[in-house]
């Protein structure tokens, strides 16, 4: 069974002769331990492809199955989206955006069991010796695996990475987009990693591209 599937998935804004397709019946379907990369230039709809999934924006038409759960069917199906997001979904994002307290705490976790599960995510990303580091103190990469670990906190289904090697150097974006593929073959989550960079994506099990709001799986 498919961790997530999208079908013609589409987003309009504005009307009329103003009107701006931003996605057009975008469709795929990603299984679990599936590691996706997502191609197209700037303004070719990837980032909104990511808001509508995650349900951040409202599509304007088509579907979104989540883990055998309809969640959107040309219309809200009354589910909470922040709770959706919270359980469902994992972000990593090209700013690394990394806070004092993290997902485990806001999702109701108590301080000593949110400590235990950081401090084993941090061992997994091969960063435990640097768990009493402030951020500032951490380099671009380690700063990126930190990120890494948030998106994992709660065991999401679905892990979403926006550009996430953009403020690395080559030799730093390869070993992230390694431990992507890690994570998706130890841990069982599905990834989307949003790119522009062509060489980070070897290894990866299928390849979208987005072009004028369409999306196209290669062969």
């Amino acid at each position: 069974m498919a961790v997530l599937r999208i079908e013609n998935l589409s987003k309009t804004f504005g009307s009329g002769e103003q009107a701006v397709h931003a996605l057009r019946e975008a469709s795929l379907s990603l299984e679990a331990g599936e590691l996706a990369a997502l191609l197209g230039p700037s303004g070719s709809g990837k980032s909104t492809l990511l808001l509508c999934v995650s349900l951040i924006q409202d599509p304007s038409a088509g579907s979104i199955t989540v883990a055998g759960r309809d969640v959107w069917r040309d219309g809200p199906l009354g589910l909470d989206a922040r709770r959706f997001r919270r359980e469902n979904i994992g972000f990593i994002f090209q700013g690394h955006n990394l806070i004092p307290s993290g997902p485990s705490r806001h999702n109701g976790a108590g301080k000593r069991a949110a400590s235990k599960r950081a401090r084993e995510l941090l061992d997994f990303l091969e960063i435990g010796n640097r768990a009493d580091a402030y951020p500032a103190s951490l380099s671009g990469g380690e700063q990126q695996r930190v990120a890494i670990g948030r998106a994992l906190a709660n065991e999401p289904p679905i892990i979403f990475a926006d550009e996430p090697t953009a403020s690395l150097d080559t030799g730093r974006g390869m070993k992230v987009m390694a431990m992507l593929r890690r994570i998706a073959r130890e841990r069982g989550s599905a990834i989307i990693a949003v790119t522009h960079d062509e060489r980070m994506i070897e290894g990866f099990d299928s390849v979208y591209r987005m072009n004028d709001g369409r999306l196209a799986k290669e062969s």
